[in-house]
């Protein structure tokens, strides 16, 4: 089994480029982005739970970083970078962690590295467990419209708040919640000393009206790229912004491996 995706083909020399979205997204988000950099390979990924990977499940990470591995074998991905936005950014932070063959840097969007504090932890868990009963059984689009409301999507528009709820309606709850306990922020490790040790090219990127994940990117050891007029969701909010950080810094880190 491995994950549903959509390739689009670069030049031979560079290394591909592998995305992943976050929670109740699929292969479509970071597209907008990522089609301004047509030099590279990239391969955009549906996580489980999502897309046309929802009939997938996981129980933790190492099973979906394994997964994300055996994925990679199947496109003969073999030098590649990832790209991750919030549950996909913890999913990349997971992944180089485990030191895989293959990969070469590691770009993260408003992505949290791990709760280092056992009662946070409890608390996260807890409520994880009621969103996922609420996704299990309650229509999605009443769902989705509490969830845009909590304080990091306070930067949201009336109208863009609306589109991401229509968006996000159109998943399968009882998957979406499967996925949601299976890669609890309170079932993830905290990854900053395994980060600090890692020899890889890191960078953070978070949205100017983000201060969550601002204060969180000058915890760690990576180059922060603030996104201008943009909040939590920045590459949806500022596509184009977030585009051009990425053609700046993928030349320069590919140059220094060499």
């Amino acid at each position: 089994m491995i994950l549903a995706g959509t390739q689009r083909k670069g030049q031979p020399d560079k290394p591909w480029l592998v995305f992943l979205h976050g929670f109740s997204g699929d292969c479509r988000e970071w597209q907008v982005s990522g089609e301004r950099l047509s030099d590279y390979s990239r391969l955009y990924l549906d996580l489980p739970g999502h897309g046309e990977s929802a009939s997938i499940v996981v129980s933790d990470f190492h099973h979906l970083s394994n997964l994300l591995n055996r994925t990679l074998i199947s496109y003969n991905i073999l030098n590649y970078w990832l790209v991750g936005y919030s549950l996909g950014g913890r999913i990349a932070m997971y992944h180089a962690c485990q030191r895989p063959g293959g990969l070469q840097g590691l770009i993260v969007e408003g992505a949290h590295p791990g709760l280092s504090d056992e009662h946070a932890r409890t608390s996260r868990r807890a409520s994880d467990a009621q969103w996922a009963a609420r996704l299990r059984h309650e229509p999605l689009a009443s769902v989705f419209d509490d969830w845009y409301q909590q304080p990091v999507f306070a930067s949201l528009t009336p109208a863009q708040r609306e589109q991401l709820v229509a968006l996000r309606s159109q998943n399968n709850g009882p998957a979406l919640a499967a996925m949601l306990q299976a890669t609890s922020l309170a079932e993830q490790a905290d990854l900053r000393p395994e980060l600090a040790s890692c020899a890889l090219p890191f960078f953070y990127l978070y949205g100017e009206q983000d201060p969550k994940f601002r204060d969180i990117a000058r915890q760690l050891t990576a180059t922060r790229h603030e996104i201008p007029h943009a909040g939590h969701n920045a590459h949806r909010e500022n596509p184009a912004a977030v585009a051009e950080r990425l053609a700046q810094i993928l030349p320069l880190s590919i140059k220094d491996t060499l």
